[in-house]
């Protein structure tokens, strides 16, 4: 994209961040992508097309790092800090690449970044790296390590912006199998929340709710007594993403 197309079609000094969260086997992770020539770690992101909304370009980024349609995306907090994208990294690997750049100046300027977060199920996307990176990798949440400028700041408000989502909304479609465990739906608030939660009050909690459909099914394969199996009510989860739900694990 040449210097013209940049200043027309790219809104100045607006940048968006986009920390995609993926659950499998009670494992919670984070997509990290690494930087081609100074071989550092960064969330995925880019920037506002002049006729895009926020939430379109943060769709299309998603889409472009995952390959997926339709999943649960939500805007959580703008990073305004003056100095955040002085000595951005993603400078150096423009001026190093081969690939034809704007000017320089345009990418150095003062960003305010809008963070998005979103949630898959992670053995079911091939993440696929931007222009400036060589390919990237799913990293356990508590061995991420050093990322380049802000974006532990933005990684660390995303974690705590997800669970505090679970305390007013569903969580769970798209990240577990079509048909599953009570005991898999509590390991996976768990895993996200990060500590263990009482098995009677999370079944209790989690069914005044009405979220979950209980089916005439049981989980097969198992050494002890089988355990019942449960799908999600998409009307009603739906509803309550909408409008909330009530309580605090």
């Amino acid at each position: 994209m040449s210097e013209k197309e940049y200043s027309n079609n790219y809104l100045d000094h607006i940048s968006l961040d986009c920390v995609i969260f993926g659950f499998h086997a009670n494992q919670l992770k984070v997509l990290l992508l690494h930087l081609k020539t100074t071989g550092e770690w960064a969330l995925p992101g880019g920037f506002v097309c002049e006729e895009e909304t926020l939430e379109v370009a943060a769709s299309r980024v998603l889409k472009e790092r995952t390959q997926m349609d339709e999943i649960f995306l939500r805007q959580f907090y703008v990073f305004s800090e003056p100095n955040r994208s002085n000595r951005n990294p993603a400078i150096s690997d423009l001026v190093s690449s081969s690939q034809q750049h704007p000017e320089l100046e345009w990418f150095d300027q003062r960003f305010i970044s809008v963070g998005f977060y979103a949630l898959v199920e992670f053995s079911q996307v091939q993440p696929q790296p931007d222009d400036l990176s060589d390919f990237c990798k799913w990293a356990n949440i508590d061995e991420v390590g050093q990322l380049m400028i802000d974006h532990n700041i933005i990684l660390n408000k995303a974690l705590e912006t997800l669970r505090l989502q679970l305390t007013f909304q569903p969580i769970g479609y798209n990240l577990l199998p079509e048909k599953f465990t009570m005991t898999e739906l509590r390991k996976l608030y768990e895993t996200i929340l990060g500590q263990e939660l009482d098995r009677r009050n999370f079944q209790r909690k989690i069914l005044a709710y009405n979220i979950l459909t209980r089916l005439d099914e049981v989980k097969q394969g198992v050494a002890h007594k089988a355990p019942t199996l449960y799908s999600f009510n998409l009307k009603n989860y739906r509803k309550a993403l909408d409008d909330g739900l009530n309580g605090k694990w």
